[in-house]
């Protein structure tokens, strides 16, 4: 099967990354599944989806209740979402200052391997990471990106017929005392950073969005001509060219 979809620069495949800002989790979810169908038709590139969210508790597919620490009045009166996600993992929080990715990927024959994807993933984390300053790695047996031993990237994907959605999730200026209403990932004991912890200063979101498109698209052999800004979740209808 050929790689559908529109090529870049040299014959490369293209990839389409827009920066969203803030949105919510329903809506993205929303967002992937049309990028997705879009994407298997071979009407759109592949695509990136950066942005962040509002304060939500995700469960993914390999999680459980158990894991969630906030109880329904607490999040009710804090405004947090505890939703169930078709996503891999077991339990996650996003929230404003955390930078999320969602690849919108068409896999080739020479990629078609879960485990590569997930340390694809986590290389584009570490090589981000690294243009500030900061080492960070992995922990043998747990998918994530760690700092020394706190995890300051979680990764969770759904895969469909070899087309990605889902992503990752790296803690750039997030309030780290939220993850207090969950255990990280299922993993008793687990402390979390931040990239403005690590370096003590805060970098703009979106700066930080941009180097992990460019190292994305690098990691997957993709032309990525630029980052484009959209000023609202309907502007970010999938691309044809």
């Amino acid at each position: 099967m050929e790689r559908p979809g529109a090529e870049g620069r040299g014959g490369a495949p293209r990839l389409a990354a827009t920066w969203l800002g803030r949105v919510g989790y329903r809506d993205a979810l929303a967002l992937q599944r049309d990028a997705v169908r879009a994407r298997e038709a071979g009407a759109a590139p592949d695509r990136l989806f950066l942005l962040e969210h509002p304060d939500v508790v995700t469960i993914g597919r390999a999680g459980g209740g158990a894991n969630v620490l906030i109880d329904a009045d607490t999040a009710r009166r804090e405004g947090v979402l505890v939703v169930e996600s078709d996503r891999g993992g077991d339990v996650t929080y996003h929230g404003p200052g955390q930078l999320v990715g969602y690849p919108i990927l068409w896999l080739p024959e020479t990629r078609r391997d879960l485990h590569r994807y997930l340390r694809d993933l986590e290389e584009v984390l570490i090589g981000t990471l690294a243009e500030y300053g900061v080492t960070a790695g992995r922990v043998a047996g747990r998918t994530g990106v760690w700092v020394g031993e706190e995890k300051i990237g979680a990764i969770g994907v759904r895969v469909t017929r070899w087309i990605t959605s889902h992503g990752f999730a790296l803690n750039v200026s997030t309030d780290l005392d939220r993850f207090r209403w969950i255990v990280p990932c299922g993993i008793a004991g687990c402390r979390v950073t931040s990239l403005e912890r690590q370096i003590g200063r805060r970098v703009p979101l979106d700066a930080v969005a941009r180097v992990a498109a460019r190292r994305l698209a690098s990691r997957f052999g993709l032309d990525l001509a630029r980052l484009d800004g959209v000023q609202s979740i309907e502007e970010a209808a999938c691309p044809t060219s």
